[in-house]
């Protein structure tokens, strides 16, 4: 899967006409071509059209990857150490990138893309380009061996819950439960590790959400796109240069509670943003969602405590606040070329007044599911499994 190779005379010029501003890319391209005196055929204009914007406005050589429907993963270690996921594990694809210096120069036009900045004075970067790609590159002496580029692509289609089922993501037998979940506008917060499928499943539950409810999302970067009619998006910002102009998921969350909103949702909880989105919850608005990095169900409470923490709150704050705000954790994990929900657990008080989530049901990904016979019997008594 390679794209044709653009000459750089015929780049050149392509650019010269982009920077008048009279004509886009695959204008610019049209006119480059006629008047450098090449024939070429609808198809080959065609293919050279689709390079020079990927040479010029996209991701050059790795562009075929970021287009194809299956890959959700472009990671770049060196000019020829690049691998992708299309979702049963990394596989190493034969992409020549030139040099050391060709991988940086290419980070650092992503990163411009994304209006971010990447140089030697700022070598991290975390930007967004135009077409919803998330983008994180490390320039050396960060990274030893020079640029480091990983690209997570962002899907503009909402799986349904049915379709997560067949692709074994979840057990036939849970889907009726977490569509009663959404109905009785229970708080779901989803927790997995990073790749396991957690905003594709946030995004099929979104999708279940009646027609006639305002839901607000708050994302440091937009990737929830379920399909619903009414649902609006917030994002974060960084800093500009001068280190001014930045809003945090906090102030957003803060912010959507002001915009009637029938179900708020936020996109990670990564920080101190964790409160807002606890009291949130508390005040009578049921029905949110939100993620979390986590483990397992059982290291939830540990894991909102320590970012709760970050908010100044104590660890009965976060037990009275969450016991309160949280009713669901649906867990998600990631092995054998699948993600998967491995566990649902139900949010409660512990002995010790702390908050414990105990773990209703189990499974294994490949067809072996358990459930601890009270628990599962008190979640589905209280939502329903149809």
């Amino acid at each position: 899967m390679t794209a044709p190779s653009v000459e750089p005379s015929l780049l050149d010029d392509v650019r010269a006409r982009l920077a008048t501003g009279r004509a886009g890319a695959d204008a610019a391209v049209r006119a480059a071509v006629r008047e450098s005196g090449r024939v070429l055929g609808s198809d080959a204009l065609r293919d050279l059209e689709r390079a020079a914007r990927a040479e010029l406005t996209g991701a050059g050589p790795l562009q075929p990857f970021l287009d194809a429907p299956d890959v959700t993963d472009v990671l770049v270690n060196g000019p020829r150490d690049v691998w992708v996921e299309r979702g049963a594990g990394l596989e190493r694809v034969a992409v020549d990138l030139g040099s050391a210096a060709g991988v940086r120069a290419l980070a650092v036009r992503l990163a411009a893309l994304g209006g971010q900045r990447l140089d030697d004075a700022c070598p991290t970067v975390d930007a967004r380009l135009p077409d919803g790609t998330r983008l994180h590159a490390v320039l050396e002496p960060l990274a030893e061996t020079g640029a480091l580029i990983s690209l997570r692509v962002l899907r503009t289609r909402a799986f349904t819950l049915d379709e997560l089922v067949a692709g074994g993501a979840l057990p036939r037998q849970w889907a009726g439960l977490l569509r009663s979940l959404v109905r009785s506008r229970a708080n779901v917060l989803i927790s997995g590790g990073t790749g396991t499928g957690k905003t594709t499943l946030l995004s099929a539950l979104l999708s279940l959400v009646p027609d006639g409810e305002r839901v607000v999302t708050v994302e440091e970067a937009r990737e929830l796109r379920p399909a619903h009619p009414h649902v609006v998006h917030l994002a974060a910002r960084r800093a500009n240069v001068e280190g001014a102009g930045a809003v945090d998921l906090a102030d957003l969350v803060r912010n959507a509670l002001r915009m009637r909103p029938d179900r708020i949702v936020l996109g990670e909880c990564r920080g101190a943003e964790v409160r807002e989105v606890l009291m949130a919850m508390n005040t009578g608005h049921d029905g949110g969602f939100a993620t979390l990095h986590a483990n397992a169900v059982g290291v939830v409470p540990a894991r909102l405590e320590a970012l709760a923490g970050l908010a100044g709150m104590t660890r009965e704050a976060v037990a009275a606040q969450a016991v309160g705000a949280l009713d669901v954790i649906l867990h998600l994990r990631r092995g054998q070329g699948t993600r998967y929900l491995a566990e649902i657990g139900l949010v409660g008080r512990g002995p010790d007044g702390g908050l414990e989530v105990r773990t209703a049901g189990r499974w294994d990904g490949n067809g072996g599911w358990t459930t601890d016979p009270s628990t599962w019997s008190e979640l589905v008594g209280r939502y329903g499994a149809c």
